[in-house]
């Protein structure tokens, strides 16, 4: 949700510092996720939301309490049966601390460098390891310091790092937690 404001704020002239601006931004508007699709205002926005731009821009509007509080009520939404599974640095932490499961989900800076550059490459997008993995760090430090929400593992999180997990085995691994739970 943070990448989509990101982009809203770019496709209306908005700083990614103006605080109420991007509050009320966020406030308005319309967005919808279907299976993998992220829609911003009827558009399929899903390329743009994966880029590393839109990541550091998501990072950088994620400082502002403003934004957070007014994306807060927009994240509570879409909780709805027969259940959410949501992926984010402060879901266990703000948005939904009741959740059933809580995973803290890792794996080495350098591992989600090369992640990266796979997906980017697939999709014909020029990238180098050094680069993203500065950037991952980057930004792994900006959220770890921030004060509203910073990135940590919660009590009661259970951490799942991924450093030598394929996607299909970190999937297991989190519903196999699900279901040991029941």
């Amino acid at each position: 949700m943070y990448r989509l404001l990101a982009l809203a704020a770019q496709q209306h002239g908005i700083a990614l510092d103006a605080e109420d601006q991007l509050a009320d931004l966020a406030a308005h508007m319309d967005i919808r996720f279907e299976g993998v699709d992220s829609w911003l205002n009827g558009v399929q926005v899903n390329d743009e939301l994966r880029s590393e731009q839109s990541a550091i821009a998501a990072s950088r509007v994620a400082t502002l309490p403003a934004v957070r509080t007014a994306l807060l009520g927009k994240q509570h939404a879409f909780r709805r049966a027969p259940g959410l599974v949501a992926d984010g640095r402060d879901m266990a932490s703000v948005v939904f601390p009741d959740a059933v499961l809580k995973v803290f989900l890792t794996a080495s800076a350098e591992v989600r460098a090369e992640r990266r550059y796979k997906q980017l490459m697939e999709k014909g997008i020029s990238a180098n390891i050094p680069d993203l993995l500065e950037k991952i760090l980057a930004r792994d430090e900006r959220d770890s310091r921030r004060i509203a929400a910073p990135l940590q593992q919660m009590p009661g999180a259970s951490l799942l790092d991924t450093t030598d997990l394929t996607i299909g085995q970190a999937m297991q691994e989190v519903l196999t937690r699900y279901h040991s739970m029941h």
